[in-house]
């Protein structure tokens, strides 16, 4: 088994590597100096390896790969997606760095190994321990960071030695005792060499990144619980059409779990989700209201579609005002039974209150085996904008450990769009009705009948499928919020949360 490699990386001062998939800049000099490095084997006769991810690989011009006199390793979760050329020699195509490095010690004459990117794959060979050196340009004046869209990992000088790496031409201009600054010949920008070296790993170092290693791990299998979903219905399901004209691939019958104990929340990191959407949509529940203009009047858009005059005129709900969505789920929550007007109205006191209800039996009678709160009410249904994708919840006191968890069941289930939120939503009710009731979070088991992929979000989840979960990140709540109606958005604070980038999707109306 191989036991060491290095990086060859370039990145601006902020550490941005890339915008689009993109360099943002061209180093003629440092190219040359890039090639150097991987093709000089340690030893005559070996030929050194160079380990990429599959979008770095595409990123390559077609007449330059592979990467010559070296071993192109290429790392993906679909080897059906590499693009080989007619000669695939000195290629390898792995779906996981330990794969790879299995792989590469079985060549004869392996010289030295170079993780080359993207960002992606830099953090996980860090991660894993298996990059001991990294060869680092830092260019130094290519403006606008705040464009870049993937960085380099920090290395943290707890962990890292630093020093100047020189070229063995002296081409640069000495800054200090230490510094050596670089000039492109033909691009002029500026740059510095530099090599980091990992310090020496102790026991409690080698302890503590197990432990890390462990807790990603645990995050990782529930959040795959979704992207394995994904891909299976994207492989497997059903096509159909549906109310939007839009068509799904779709499967019936699945189920996810998340932990919520620690102050965990499922907010899914493969693609960055509108945690402020999340609270403040959830909040609107609560309230029991059916306007959505007091969401976008926050500037939070998710149910603008569904309450636009087209829309509820094409429901044929031609009385409404734009923005009354009718009997909708906070109503249903706060208010079920009671006869719906229209959203001005005042229904104090009006109808079953469910969410009261359920926190009463939290509190007092927790053994009960009917803690439901229902959404779906067949003779308001035509009164709805959209009648309820997720219909109905359970709760339950595990009065051993004081834990509450949740179940909710949800019938209709847009897994690129939907899906991500209604996790996030049901988890955070959870953690606030149990500090409502003095109990603690346990699980949020989410059951859905028709899991389905829109037609035009396939490829959007593909992307995302080739994403490699984060930990999840932990919520913090003001603890002096004992009563589910006074929460505001302001009350909650998310910690860790290092999602990728946004994927768009289009939602369908």
């Amino acid at each position: 088994m191989v036991d060491a490699a290095a990086i060859v990386a370039a990145a601006t001062t902020s550490r941005g590597i890339g915008i689009g998939g993109k360099l943002p800049w061209r180093l003629s000099d440092d190219m040359a100096h890039f090639k150097h490095v991987t093709c000089t084997p340690p030893n005559i006769g070996q030929t050194n390896a160079v380990i990429m991810g599959r979008k770095t690989w595409d990123s390559i011009p077609a007449k330059f790969r592979p990467l010559d006199n070296r071993t192109n390793v290429i790392l993906t979760r679909d080897p059906s997606k590499v693009t080989l050329p007619e000669s695939a020699e000195h290629i390898l195509v792995v779906t996981s760095l330990e794969e790879a490095t299995e792989k590469l010690a079985a060549l004869n004459s392996l010289g030295d190994i170079f993780v080359i990117g993207g960002g992606e794959v830099y953090n996980k060979a860090i991660e894993t321990g298996l990059v001991k050196r990294v060869i680092y340009t830092e260019v130094l004046d290519v403006p606008d960071d705040s464009n870049f869209d993937t960085f380099f990992p920090n290395l943290s000088s707890d962990d890292w030695d630093c020093k100047t790496f020189e070229k063995t031409e002296k081409t640069g201009v000495k800054k200090g005792d230490d510094e050596v600054i670089y000039k492109d010949a033909k691009s002029g920008l500026q740059y510095k060499l530099l090599d980091f070296r990992r310090k020496v790993v102790d026991e409690q170092y080698s302890a503590k990144s197990q432990q890390a290693s462990k807790e990603d791990t645990q995050s990782n299998l529930e959040e795959m619980q979704y992207l394995d979903m994904c891909r299976d219905i994207i492989q497997n399901g059903v096509q159909r059409g549906d109310r939007t004209g839009t068509g799904t691939l779709s499967k019936f019958g699945t189920q996810m779990r998340f932990s919520l104990r620690d102050g965990t929340l499922p907010l899914l990191t493969t693609k960055r989700v509108f945690w402020r959407g999340v609270a403040e949509e959830l909040l609107w529940f609560v309230k029991g209201s059916t306007n959505s203009n007091e969401l976008a009047a926050k500037d939070i858009h998710i149910w603008d579609g569904n309450g636009s005059r087209e829309f509820l005129d094409s429901r044929g709900l031609n009385h409404r005002d734009a923005g009354d969505l009718g009997p909708v789920y906070g109503f249903q929550w706060r208010h079920f039974g009671a006869k719906y007007v229209d959203m001005a109205t005042d229904y104090s006191g009006q109808g079953f209150d469910q969410l009261a209800d359920c926190i009463d039996k939290i509190k007092n009678n927790p053994e009960d085996r009917r803690i439901i709160m229902s959404a779906w009410n067949p003779a308001d249904l035509e009164e709805m904008a959209l009648p309820p994708c997720h219909m109905f919840c359970q709760f339950y006191v595990d009065t051993k450990k004081n834990e509450l968890s949740c179940q909710m069941y949800q019938r209709s289930a847009d897994m690129g769009l939907g899906v991500p939120f209604n996790i996030a939503s049901y988890a955070l009710l959870t953690h606030m009705i149990a500090q409502a009731t003095g109990r603690k979070p346990g699980d949020f088991i989410h059951t859905i009948g028709d899991a389905h992929v829109y037609l035009n979000h396939v490829d959007a989840l593909k992307e995302q499928l080739e994403r490699s979960p984060r930990v999840f990140p932990k919520l913090k709540i003001n603890p002096e919020r004992k009563n589910v109606d006074e929460f505001l958005f302001e009350d909650f604070e998310v910690d860790g949360y290092n999602p990728y980038k946004n994927i768009k999707m289009k939602m369908a109306v």
